[in-house]
């Protein structure tokens, strides 16, 4: 039996936020002191980091669930299954419904929930459940839909990571020139045949890194004190993420016994394009060896981070052959991989 992912959809959101709307915001410091440069060589320093050029944000009667929705529908139909039949929806998220212009987090009921019922699901057996687990819910989502496959507890699941940081970012901080909105979705179910998942790894480092993203106050003080913003210790973060997320893909590669030059692509979390290349350098560098030309598709230059939608996005992208220079085949091996909140680290190695 193998474990594969039979379907994907995504959703892109259609308002496009570029990096020359950022001219006119009023950036600070974090103890609210004005920066010493302009604008606009903050927004350039901030693409040749990063790689962003543009980001999307969702319109504004959508929430979380709503984009997890409609990547689910595609999932669903790019399956061809009857939702009837799924055992499990799964959504990974991070900060639940955020509506437009508010500042309350509606996790009441569950997104799973909410987006069971808008697929019109009767069946009570399908159970529906979040997932928090930063940036990385979505693979952590795919390694859990498996291990009920593997228990007999499930022949068939749906994944689905959705998230809308445009609603809880500060917007004083240039942090927050990363964030975005999206939603991917897949169904994960046993096949014949020994393809798809092969090994996968989780890690949660909590000891010393466990507050490397965290909610805090506005750059911005006077706004009120009592309103939370994601931020983060980025320096922090791209040297875990480089030591870490390499070693994780490593020990999973190991585990799945591929060997590294059957490896065509990886798909790692979308947060910074530097950050993601010099991991993909230490990942073969752990097994002397070159990281081939075009191994690493990159869709964050438009899509910007939507966090637990990056991967699957990325994914359904590729496979519906919407990623310029960059195709699947079948028999090719890939990995997922992600670094994300927490902090929590995972990949997959699965053969197309």
């Amino acid at each position: 039996m193998g474990i594969k992912i039979t379907g994907t959809g995504s959703y892109i959101p259609k308002s496009v936020e570029k990096n020359e709307d950022f001219h006119q915001h009023q950036f600070l410091n974090a103890d609210g002191s004005t920066i010493d440069y302009p604008n606009e060589v903050i927004v350039e320093k901030f693409k040749a980091i990063t790689g962003i050029v543009e980001r999307r944000y969702a319109d504004d009667q959508l929430v979380a669930s709503d984009i997890g929705f409609l990547a689910a529908q595609k999932a669903i139909d790019d399956a061809n299954i009857d939702p009837e039949t799924i055992d499990y929806i799964i959504c990974a998220h991070n900060f639940g419904d955020v509506k437009a212009n508010t500042i309350q987090s509606d996790i009441l009921p569950c997104l799973a929930s909410r987006i069971k019922h808008r697929l019109r699901i009767k069946n009570p057996k399908c159970v529906a459940y979040d997932i928090l687990f930063g940036c990385p819910g979505w693979v952590e989502g795919v390694i859990q839909a498996q291990a009920y496959i593997k228990a007999g507890m499930a022949k068939r699941c749906l994944v689905i990571g959705a998230e809308t940081l445009s609603r809880v970012v500060d917007k004083h901080d240039r942090d927050s020139m990363i964030y975005s909105d999206g939603a991917g979705a897949s169904i994960v179910e046993a096949t014949d045949g020994n393809d798809g998942i092969l090994a996968h790894e989780s890690a949660s480092f909590t000891y010393d890194e466990a507050y490397y993203l965290f909610f805090g106050n506005s750059n911005n003080k006077d706004l009120c004190p009592d309103t939370r913003y994601i931020k983060m210790h980025g320096r922090k973060i791209y040297e875990f993420a480089l030591t870490n997320v390499a070693q994780a893909m490593k020990d999973c590669l190991e585990k799945s016994g591929v060997d590294i030059s059957e490896v065509k692509k990886v798909l790692i979390h979308q947060a910074n394009e530097k950050m993601d290349e010099a991991i993909i350098k230490r990942f073969y560098r752990l097994f002397k060896a070159k990281a081939p030309e075009g191994i690493m598709p990159m869709s964050i230059h438009k899509l910007g981070n939507s966090s637990v939608a990056t991967v699957p996005t990325l994914f359904d992208l590729i496979r519906n052959n919407k990623l310029e220079d960059h195709q699947i085949n079948k028999g090719d091996v890939i990995i997922f991989a992600s670094v994300g909140a927490g902090m929590h680290i995972n990949a997959i190695v699965y053969r197309y």
